[in-house]
């Protein structure tokens, strides 16, 4: 069995290499074409010195570059290192100087911070821009090839074996500290995908190569799998479930071209493109979407979708039934995991009986353990660590101590332990909490901010919101909140303080809500605390 995602998408192309590959706008690749012009990127890495388990920063924007560079990386052996196109030069810096980066592949709208940092990074080898527009304040980048130019430049390398011992990594923002990435063995990573991907699907994994390329050829006379990617490919739900696992089973990934969401522009392109698979990040994502819906009846055809997965961020039973009343025909798979792994499901469609937000169906290898390593019983409501022990990473690229933290074994099992806390219902679900890096302690008592938020979120006015602690001298921390409207809605704060004293202790409603033209998210959709904490003391 083949398992590794560059061979996996190599056979593809040979399999169906007319089909489609990369959708963006007006630009479309065949997969012959995609796999020949990564192959070409691959050979220009290698002119420059790389080799195996080179890394490559990839400081791109949503694009077929971004898909291509990944998949040359993957082909040599070499090691595709996301970079988030949000950082400046000290975040910058330090990523690519922490991966050990040797090439990065970068668009030129971002060349000004990419000029100030690269004379720092002693690894570097190559640069390589991406034309989509001037550089700003026309800083020079010494050295830097043009990406088209430099494909142009090189003939396909030839295809190289794996070894067995490649790794893949995912740089994670983290909730603490700086960023760090997140290294799995490759082989192991691409096994994940190809037995837990097809029954996403309503296909049966593979179990063989074989197998699964004739699956892939079987599609021709199919409609196409279509999947497409809202948050970013810098980000594992995006990359993963946008990308990389639809291109195993031979499907086309399909890029929007703003950058950010539009959604009106993402509704046009599902229904323009045939899109059968959606990734999104809850309700940061959702909510606009249903109130395009809403706005624009009848507008879109969207027939043809049939998946929508969302990880990595808070996503409401409501917002879920008010989407599925809209798309009949949609199953909704609301994922429970981080980039050290996954832990659990909810899948709702319209046939689902009613569930609360934030309930998950544990995966068989995941559990829910005490801070003294002791498995909690269903229905205690005593509060533990979500733990996975199924595909555990290796570790943190050069952090053995916070490895060593997050990666351990509890009774001869290993199991990743990302941060995120939890009750087990006495039926077995999982009550997801939040993270414990954000739990607020005030007055002793412990407050997870997702469920604040989720309560807040329940009055008809609220399209977002964000719950933090801050200094109080008699309790240590009150719980504050900054929240946005719907457009053209009004409500005092008392209100929405009394909504959340309708669903929780009264020691978890906010003390204050202000109220902010827009909840400050980055663009995955993960809740930015910080920005939210400046908004509101600017606001006391």
């Amino acid at each position: 069995m083949i398992r590794n995602f560059a061979k996996l998408w190599e056979a593809v192309a040979d399999t169906v290499p007319d089909q489609v590959a990369v959708v963006q706008g007006a630009r479309r690749y065949t997969w012959r074409e995609y796999e020949a012009r990564a192959a070409r990127l691959a050979a220009a890495f290698a002119a420059a010195g790389l080799g195996p388990g080179a890394k490559v920063g990839m400081y791109l924007y949503n694009s077929p570059e971004y898909c291509e560079t990944n998949f040359a990386a993957l082909k040599m052996r070499a090691v595709p290192v996301n970079v988030n196109y949000r950082y400046l030069d000290e975040e910058l810096a330090y990523l690519l100087d922490n991966a050990d980066a040797e090439a990065v592949v970068f668009h030129t709208s971002l060349g000004d911070r990419i000029a100030r940092v690269a004379p720092h990074l002693a690894r570097l080898k190559l640069l390589v821009a991406v034309d989509d527009g001037p550089i700003p304040g026309d800083a020079a980048i010494a050295g830097a090839e043009d990406y088209e130019t430099l494909l142009a430049g090189h003939a396909p390398a030839a295809r190289v074996a794996p070894q067995g011992d490649e790794i893949y990594m995912l740089y994670t923002g983290g909730t603490t500290g700086m960023p760090k990435g997140v290294m799995y063995p490759f082989d192991e990573f691409t096994s994940f995908f190809l037995q837990g991907y097809p029954p996403m699907i309503g296909l049966e994994p593979p179990a063989d190569a074989e197998a699964l390329l004739a699956a892939v050829a079987a599609r021709r006379e199919a409609p196409p799998l279509v999947a497409m990617s809202a948050p970013p490919l810098m980000h594992g739900t995006g990359c993963w479930l946008g990308m990389m696992a639809p291109h195993m089973m031979g499907g086309a990934t399909v890029l929007l071209e703003h950058r950010g969401l539009d959604a009106e522009e993402l509704w046009e392109t599902v229904a323009r493109e045939r899109v059968v698979h959606l990734v999104i990040v809850g309700d940061a994502f959702a909510r606009p979407l249903l109130a395009a819906l809403e706005a624009n009846p009848g507008r879109w055809n969207l027939d043809c979708l049939r998946l929508m997965i969302s990880s990595g961020a808070m996503f409401s039973t409501e917002v879920k039934r008010a989407l599925i009343a809209h798309l009949p025909e949609l199953t909704i798979a609301d994922l429970l995991g981080s980039t050290e792994g996954g832990m659990g499901q909810s899948l709702m469609n319209r046939h689902t009986p009613a569930a609360e937000t934030a309930r998950f169906a544990l995966s068989p290898t995941s559990k829910v353990f005490s801070e003294d390593g002791r498995e909690i019983a269903p229905g205690s409501d005593e509060v533990g660590m979500v733990a996975n022990g199924g595909l555990v990473p290796i570790g943190y690229y050069k952090d053995p101590e916070k490895s060593a933290r997050t990666f351990r074994e509890v009774n001869g099992q290993r199991y990743s332990f990302p941060g995120d806390m939890a009750r087990v219902a006495a039926d077995g679900t999982l009550e997801l909490l939040g993270r414990g890096s954000n739990c607020i302690n005030t007055g002793g008592e412990k407050v997870f901010p997702e469920e604040v938020e989720e309560a807040l979120k329940r009055h008809p006015a609220v399209t977002d919101a964000l719950v933090f602690g801050v200094p109080d001298e008699r309790f240590g921390n009150r719980v504050v909140a900054v929240a946005s409207l719907a457009d053209g809605a009004t409500v005092n704060e008392a209100t929405l303080i009394a909504t959340v004293h309708e669903h929780l202790a009264g020691y978890k409603a906010p003390r204050a809500v202000h109220v902010v033209a827009r909840v400050p998210r980055a663009p995955n959709g993960k809740a930015d605390y910080p920005t939210a904490r400046a908004l509101f003391n600017a606001h006391v």
